[in-house]
């Protein structure tokens, strides 16, 4: 009879957390086809007038969307005003800022001491509608009169309008700022000298690359949990990242200094047939291959492109370029290294059972209950407030998975529980979620 029920218990609760987790993986796909990117403005003197060459996204701000608190269009309640306005004409488009420039100039300060100065918008060019599916940026242009003997000036604007980025134009040793939401920059000296130095440049963009592994590269997340499953011993895993990291060291640089340049839609595909490649390998290896890390080493190399393109975003700043490079890819290695710690943690009890061939229901009531808390957390939280969670919600779903399988594998008193019951379903679901990723990256 317990047997019997803690066998029901098992399988409900394995076809329960895979369920909603494959759900949320494939709903919250890495492809982002309106991803909200970072507005960046180029600052000018011109005499006494400050000029301001923005590219930004105007179907973001026209509808509204809080750009702080989603990271895709059709993650915000104003999605579909979002997609109206993004096929429109660009003639259209251009009107519709127009009348909006009011409002937004309310939003946006540059301040000169204690003035806050007003701006004229002075130019609009919309980007032709082109791919739908992919987010436009648009040029605008605003200018902002300095008043007499200003020196210097700060700028920022409201929380909601998400991330700008500053860069001063014309002058020695430039300002180049990466504003967070709601941040405003230092003041800007207007004859230049305001560079941030190395290790100012360096701190400011590992949490940049942080941001990239955690929360929002669910896909190589995926990609480092791949190399996670093959083994439960520490040297494969060693070679593993260390091939994989040295591999995407490689192209972020080559690529970030313009020597390298792959389209997104030949990168994107490839990065998530590498993840399930990892996976499906897994399925039928039990210990690390010859040819595994140099096979890793390539899809490295694939995952370096995958990261260069953040950093096109916003650029690097010319006068740091190499404490900002290396501090992006430092944040990344401790992204991949949270990652695999939090693995580690979810299924730690289940390897040490199962390397004894041992059970125990204390220990699957445990990870029961955790997984049952993170579920109770995320499941209503994606429902009723999904901006509230964000790019978290399938980090939760992926935890939850992990503990799940975890509970059953310390239940069953049986050597090798581990690689039968935790780290071959996971390998599958992750397969199947790459490989979806495939399908939608290359015909959706």
């Amino acid at each position: 009879m317990t047997s019997s029920f803690f066998t029901a218990i098992r399988v409900w609760l394995i076809g329960l957390l895979s369920s909603v987790t494959l759900g949320l993986l494939t709903l919250a796909s890495p492809a982002r086809a309106h991803e909200v990117l970072p507005s960046i403005t180029d600052m000018t003197q011109d005499g006494s007038v400050l000029v301001f060459d923005m590219r930004l996204n105007i179907e973001s701000f026209l509808a509204g969307i809080d750009q702080d608190t989603v990271t895709d269009t059709a993650e915000s309640a104003q999605a579909a005003t979002y997609d109206q306005l993004r096929a429109l004409p660009a003639d259209q488009l251009d009107a519709r800022f127009r009348d909006f420039w009011p409002d937004m100039a309310k939003n946006i300060t540059v301040q000169a001491g204690e003035d806050r100065l007003a701006l004229t918008l002075t130019a609009v060019q919309a980007a032709d509608v082109g791919d739908e599916s992919i987010a436009r940026l648009s040029d605008v242009q605003f200018t902002a009169a300095l008043p007499e003997g200003a020196d210097s000036v700060q700028v920022g604007w409201i929380r909601p309008y998400g991330t700008l980025v500053v860069r001063q134009m014309g002058v020695d040793d430039p300002y180049d700022g990466f504003l967070e939401a709601g941040q405003m920059s230092d003041p800007i000296t207007l004859t230049g000298g305001n560079a941030m130095g190395a290790a100012a440049t360096f701190f400011a963009y590992v949490p940049t690359g942080f941001d990239h592994i955690v929360p929002l590269g669910v896909d190589h997340i995926l990609f480092v949990l791949g190399l996670f499953f093959l083994s439960s011993h520490l040297k494969p895993l060693l070679w593993q990242v260390s091939a994989f990291t040295l591999a995407h060291t490689i192209t972020l640089a080559l690529a970030a200094l313009g020597y390298v340049t792959v389209p997104a839609a030949i990168v994107e595909p490839l990065i998530a047939l590498s993840i399930a490649y990892v996976a499906v390998e897994n399925i039928f290896l039990r210990t690390l291959s010859p040819w595994r890390p140099f096979v890793i080493f390539g899809f490295g190399l694939l995952h370096g492109l995958g990261f260069a393109s953040v950093l096109a975003q916003f650029g690097l700043p010319e006068a740091n370029f190499v404490p900002a490079l290396i501090g992006f890819n430092i944040g990344v290695e401790i992204g991949q290294l949270c990652v695999i710690a939090v693995a580690y943690l979810c299924v730690y009890m289940a390897r040490e059972y199962s390397e004894k061939g041992e059970r125990s229901a204390t220990a699957a009531a445990l990870y029961m209950a955790a997984a049952a808390v993170v579920l109770a957390i995320a499941i209503p939280l994606s429902i009723w407030a999904p901006d509230l969670l964000g790019d978290l919600l399938p980090l939760l779903g992926i935890i939850a998975v992990m503990l799940g399988l975890s509970a059953a594998a310390v239940n069953v008193g049986q050597y090798d529980t581990y690689t039968t019951m935790v780290a071959m379903p996971a390998s599958v679901l992750i397969a199947l979620v790459a490989v979806y990723w495939v399908i939608e990256r290359v015909f959706l």
